[in-house]
């Protein structure tokens, strides 16, 4: 009975508990204890963020479901990077790339590669609309390609930065893209994005009520401000343990992309425990368009009021990182079926981003 009630408390208290965390905490430095306890209050939120979503994306259905968790972790993860950047944390030249390209290698190979290895652990076989996966694998590898190598290799100004026009045109680019690949995943090619061969035993449960899922998305927008706001808190002494340790700054960003991206990866993992493959891709894949797609316009306007130079262009190791990713995701994608051994190939890669973001 207790664990019953604890159940069904945690997910509504846990957002409110994060929130006051949050207005606690806000401006200040914790320090010993009140790191601790604020890092459990944000690992609270982030389980509160999924459940909440779980139930949105159980009455709305895929792909909206998935949709609804990416586009609001991502609009989030804008303000955040911008208060960084306006704040004065970490190097706010380097932040937005950092922590947008984080978010790529955590999508495209954090989590399809830990999706995957759920899924085909037991000796299974993961199915999955290649269609769709295809498409989001395109609109990833042009966003990224236009945004985060270009830059790199432009001449118009100095350095791996766009000039203004560039810049602009960029945004504008990524505007598009975005805006299509969700008018395809929702209207145009919808059955392209719904999973397949699923067993999950949840299906044919009774969804919850309009007010249930209204109840939902309110806690889950709550739950989703407090996991960013408090990785904000915890940023501080993130970044002080990052320099005791002598790691690049760089790692900051690769941190809070880690924290913000929780709630996404957690919601991925459990969707491939119940065979639900190609709602995890959604989540990866579609957290990586909205990453890039929504950021990068965003970051656009505000560098009008942000003082220094906007460095997006990769360098050379991240690029390679990047190029081998994309490869590597075309061939798990392309048959519409994987193995564990595409599993551990993209887990594989993801711990090679982490090392080589510690260790450059």
């Amino acid at each position: 009975m207790l664990d019953s009630r604890l159940v069904r408390t945690l997910p509504i208290a846990a957002p409110l508990l994060g929130l006051v965390a949050l207005l606690v905490t806000w401006g200040s430095k914790p320090h010993g204890l009140a790191v601790a306890i604020v890092a459990f209050v944000l690992a609270a939120s982030v389980l509160s963020a999924v459940h909440h979503a779980e139930v949105i994306a159980h009455k709305v259905g895929e792909p909206f479901g998935s949709l609804v968790l990416a586009v609001a972790v991502t609009i989030i993860e804008v303000g955040l990077i911008i208060t960084l950047m306006t704040s004065g944390s970490g190097d706010a030249a380097t932040l937005a790339r950092d922590t947008v390209f984080a978010a790529v290698m955590i999508t495209m190979n954090g989590i399809i590669g830990l999706s995957l290895l759920v899924r085909t652990s037991k000796g299974g076989v993961a199915r999955f609309n290649a269609e769709g996966s295809g498409a989001a694998l395109a609109t990833v590898a042009t966003l990224a390609t236009l945004t985060l190598v270009l830059p790199t290799f432009t001449t118009s100004t100095p350095g791996p930065v766009f000039s203004s026009t560039q810049l602009a045109f960029a945004a504008i680019c990524s505007i598009v893209l975005y805006g299509s690949f969700v008018l395809m995943q929702t209207v145009r090619h919808r059955d392209y994005f719904l999973p397949v061969g699923s067993t999950s035993e949840d299906e044919h449960a009774d969804p919850p009520t309009t007010r249930e899922a209204c109840v939902s998305a309110a806690l889950l927008m709550v739950a989703l401000i407090a996991t960013v706001g408090l990785a904000k808190v915890e940023s501080k002494p993130i970044e002080d343990a990052v320099t005791s340790a002598g790691l690049p700054q760089s790692a900051v960003g690769v941190i809070i992309a880690l924290l913000v991206l929780a709630p996404e990866t957690i919601a991925a993992v459990r969707a491939a425990k119940r065979g639900r493959t190609q709602t995890s891709f959604n989540l990866a894949l579609g957290s990586a368009i909205a990453s890039i797609g929504l950021t990068i316009p965003a970051i656009a306007l505000a560098s009008n009021w942000l003082d220094g130079p906007l460095e997006l262009g990769l360098t050379a190791t991240h690029m390679v990182l990047f190029v081998i990713s994309v490869l590597v995701a075309a061939l798990t994608l392309v048959p519409g079926r994987a193995t564990l051994q595409q599993a551990m190939v993209h887990l594989v890669l993801f711990a090679s981003f982490l090392v080589l973001a510690v260790n450059p």
